[in-house]
């Protein structure tokens, strides 16, 4: 009713809203004289202002081709080397962040919108992180999560990796995928000329580098942490039997390790360089060879400790675990133009033809065309045909390319845990 009100009396005096006589407007513009007191330097820079209430850039991100991107820096300052990635996934960067196959990388994320979520003490794929740093397009003023324990800036500043935003990441993006991988140098110091960061990338190289010495443990441990009920979508496959595996680390995940716990399995980590003798003195039911950083050929210890245990306890190695595998049955390994990095990469499983959408992490991959007669590609990865997993079963051996624990996600490829139990259950069996 009172509406109704209302509108009858505007149309009935229409002067309360539009006057019958309005003032006259001056056809002549008026003008708006507004005082600045702005002092320029010789080289044109604002002086004498109060500080600004927004950051300005003070990083530079040079690549070795010699573009130069000027971005804000957040987390740690300094100056770092390392090749630049990109990756793919829209979620999960705290586990990106402490996965240790990125050791001597820069991340950059192709998802615009990063640390939304801040930082949980939950989500840790390893005990720090190893990346040399981030790149991201638009970092979040604020946090908004229940499980959010820290910033993203606060917790890359207390970890001392280097963090820049405000930086064109698609045109990076498209640059790195039509030229491949670039080296890389973040600076925040100003005192550094653009022509000594670009000398520095340059003259920097990852390639035949041991990376995984890095980010190895120091001495063997037990590792017993399952799956948090919470976070296990796959319970009800779990064998009552209890297996012994020793996983070696080459920068292993944690979530590797929950996983195979959680399928009954009683674990030994042990370090990369830890002898094969050692290992089959334990007497394991099988031996996980781990993800990890870099090129699989600067490890030639690490290959002959897969060649030592070949043949005598079943083997299931994930990512430079899968190209070790791939050079110690004579096949050889290549570098990729820009590799694969994302969870969202499309494998087929040549032998029941289904796909998976997977989590994927590596420069490098096995050429099936040196491989000799016997052994299986069992995944190929859709995107480029590239091998994306392996099999040889008169050795019990299962390798993927990728990571079948997928944390945060997608989970699709769970089931090669399973796969790893039958395998050393099939083996006790015909012992």
């Amino acid at each position: 009713m009172g509406m109704k009100a209302m509108d009858f009396s505007l149309i009935n005096n229409p002067s309360i809203c539009f006057p019958q006589n309005p003032p006259k407007l001056s056809s002549k513009p008026r003008l708006f004289p507004v005082r600045c007191s702005l002092n320029l330097s010789s080289d044109g820079a604002a002086t004498g202002l109060a500080e600004r209430p927004w950051k300005v850039a003070d990083a530079r991100l040079v690549l070795e081709d010699g573009s130069i991107w000027k971005a804000k820096s957040f987390g740690a300052s300094g100056t770092q080397v390392g090749e630049v990635v990109f990756n793919t996934s829209l979620t999960g960067y705290q586990e990106i962040l402490t996965d240790p196959s990125y050791a001597g990388q820069f991340v950059l994320m192709t998802n615009p919108h990063i640390g939304n979520t801040g930082v949980n003490f939950d989500d840790e794929e390893a005990r720090e992180c190893f990346l040399a740093g981030l790149v991201i397009r638009s970092l979040s003023i604020t946090t908004s999560n229940w499980r959010c324990a820290q910033t993203l800036g606060d917790y890359l500043a207390e970890r001392n990796i280097m963090g820049i935003y405000d930086v064109d990441t698609r045109a990076i993006t498209r640059r790195l995928r039509q030229d491949g991988s670039l080296i890389g140098v973040l600076s925040t110091e100003q005192s550094k000329r653009d022509e000594e960061l670009l000398e520095m990338s340059r003259s920097w190289d990852i390639v035949g580098v041991d990376l995984i010495s890095g980010v190895t443990c120091n001495a063997p441990y037990e590792w017993v942490d399952k799956t948090k009920p919470d976070w296990d979508f796959n319970s009800d496959e779990r064998d009552r039997e209890t297996y012994r595996v020793v996983a070696y680390d080459f920068g292993i995940k944690h979530n590797i390790l929950r996983r195979l716990a959680s399928y009954g399995c009683k674990i030994t980590v042990v370090p990369s360089t830890w002898p094969a003798a050692e290992t089959l003195k334990m007497n394991p039911d099988g031996v996980l060879f781990s993800n990890g950083p870099g090129d699989p050929s600067a490890v030639p210890y690490a290959v002959e400790t897969v060649k030592e245990i070949l043949g005598k306890a079943p083997v299931f190695g994930i990512c430079m675990g899968h190209q070790l595998l791939g050079q110690a049955l004579g096949g050889k390994t290549f570098k990729m133009k820009f590799g694969h990095h994302g969870g969202n990469h499309p494998v087929r499983n040549l032998r029941n033809g289904r796909v998976e959408i997977s989590a994927q992490n590596h420069n490098y991959a096995v050429d099936p065309a040196s491989l000799p007669e016997g052994v299986e590609v069992t995944h190929i990865n859709l995107n480029d045909g590239s091998c994306a997993g392996l099999a040889y079963p008169a050795l019990n051996i299962m390798s993927l390319q990728y990571h079948p624990e997928a944390s945060p996600g997608p989970h699709d490829s769970d089931g090669s845990f399973k796969e790893f139990i039958e395998l050393m259950k099939s083996s006790k069996q015909a012992a």
